[in-house]
């Protein structure tokens, strides 16, 4: 990298997933819209077509004419050739692909086991980290070879658990999970300043948190607002809007897909609990016993959605589509930002100005009352090649029993991963909350769900 007055220029970074199409888009655009950094950006991927046309979709950035960022973008073949050197990694991948996720999601329907989303917690959550797992010990180690002392930011779920694969292969590795969800609890505070206060056009960003808890089952039990303590305000917005809810997103695309909720689900556990949960109700639900999950009838009534995999299907046609209408110059790339803080923090890294945001490391004391080790979810200070934990501070007891239990079954599904243990995977399948039948159809949707995975597992015994 090379220093100059308020910039850094030749900054290296590997996009493992590079073929992304969603996620990567939103990156270059924010690179695009970034003064301050510029370099390269080799995409990696295991479908080396659709990384050449990212890398086409990526130039078509930095030669928009109100790019800021001047970025090249290269589709490399190899591992080897997009960490060599690199000063940050990106992880952005799909596990496998939608036949695997749909087994994730709709085996389980027949043992009446509904999942909204299926990639952290429940059996799909467990299924989808037994096959994550083998690819994020081969990338840890590729990192450990190939580029050390990079910075690594990690995208992919099972969030929790990919960091901990990261960690536990390398131990001097220097990663981070980066998740939005708590950006729509800090949205949601600020719709309500307009509803409750009038109070208008207020940034997510001036609604200041603490966050503690792990990724997708997150808490704030600080919130403020230029000094103003907001959750007496909250407790008068859950009271007004307990019974419709209220959806703070109004794009036509998500007012029609199972992505939407009307946040009733976080309503109810404020009340249950004093604290605001802080990531999207389709997440939440899954940590829980099936108290929100018991039948799709009861979803509706607490207004989300189950995201089938004909849902995602869908999504993944319109991405191809479009990806096509970019790569051929019939659809302009979209200089939008995207509103994620990925950019954001590598500037800070690089030494360009301090910012605090919530981020999934291993708890070396900031969840005092969760294990040491695991990883959590809380407010951290990203400055120059540094990241200090925020002391968030302990769970109340109630929250914590529930909390714990998923961190410590993150822990076993990390362990049973890397030891292809099928017992210790059975186990921590089976005392999930969300896991309400018995021991012998366990069992058989256990070994279903293995099967309709076996390609991803190396090393384990499926037949």
């Amino acid at each position: 990298m090379k220093y100059t007055e308020n910039k850094v220029e030749d900054v290296h970074i590997a996009y493992i997933g590079g073929g992304s199409r969603g996620w990567a888009w939103q990156f270059m655009s924010d690179l695009a819209n970034d003064t301050v950094m510029s370099g390269e950006v080799r995409l990696y991927d295991i479908d080396m077509e659709a990384a050449k046309h990212n890398e086409i979709i990526g130039n078509k950035y930095t030669t928009h004419k109100d790019h800021k960022g001047d970025w090249l973008y290269r589709a490399v073949p190899s591992l080897q050739e997009a960490l060599t050197g690199a000063d940050f990694v990106i992880i952005s991948i799909l596990p496998a692909t939608f036949k695997e996720m749909g087994s994730d999601i709709h085996a389980p329907e027949k043992y009446s086991i509904y999942q909204s989303v299926g990639d952290t917690a429940g059996p799909g959550g467990l299924m989808r980290a037994m096959r994550t797992i083998p690819m994020y010990v081969e990338i840890a180690n590729a990192i450990k070879a190939f580029c050390p002392d990079s910075w690594v930011i990690n995208y992919t779920n099972p969030m929790t658990v990919c960091v901990r694969t990261l960690y536990t292969v390398f131990p001097q590795i220097k990663a981070f999970g980066c998740c939005h969800e708590v950006f729509g609890t800090q949205k949601l505070l600020a719709y309500m300043l307009d509803d409750m206060l009038g109070i208008k056009d207020v940034q997510r960003s001036e609604i200041k948190v603490n966050v503690l808890g792990i990724n997708h089952f997150t808490w704030f039990d600080k919130a403020s607002y230029k000094g103003m303590d907001l959750f007496p305000i909250y407790k008068q917005f859950v009271d007004k809007h307990y019974d419709e809810g209220v959806c703070i997103y109004q794009d036509s695309n998500w007012l029609n897909s199972t992505f939407k909720s009307q946040e009733r689900v976080k309503f109810d556990l404020f009340r249950r609990y004093g604290l605001i949960a802080a990531a999207g109700d389709r997440h939440l639900v899954e940590f829980l016993p099936p108290w929100y999950l018991k039948n799709p009838e009861t979803v509706k009534s607490w207004m989300f959605g189950l995201t089938t995999i004909d849902m995602r299907l869908k999504q993944l046609d319109e991405r191809l589509e479009r990806s096509k209408r970019l790569v051929s110059g019939e659809e302009e790339v979209s200089m939008k930002p995207s509103g994620e803080e990925g950019v954001l923090l590598m500037k800070a890294l690089l030494g360009m100005g301090d910012i605090i945001s919530n981020v999934n490391i291993p708890n070396y004391g900031q969840i005092p009352n969760l294990p040491l080790g695991a990883v959590v979810e809380t407010n951290a200070l990203f400055r120059c090649d540094d990241i200090a934990p925020v002391m968030a501070g302990k769970l109340p007891d109630d929250l914590c029993s529930l909390v714990i239990k998923h961190c410590l079954q993150q822990e076993n599904t990390v362990k049973a991963g890397l030891t292809c243990d099928k017992e210790l995977a059975f186990r921590a399948f089976m005392d999930d909350p969300l896991m309400t039948i018995g021991l012998n159809d366990g069992k058989e949707l256990f070994e279903t769900m293995l099967h309709n995975q076996k390609d991803y597992l190396p090393g384990w015994n499926v037949k």
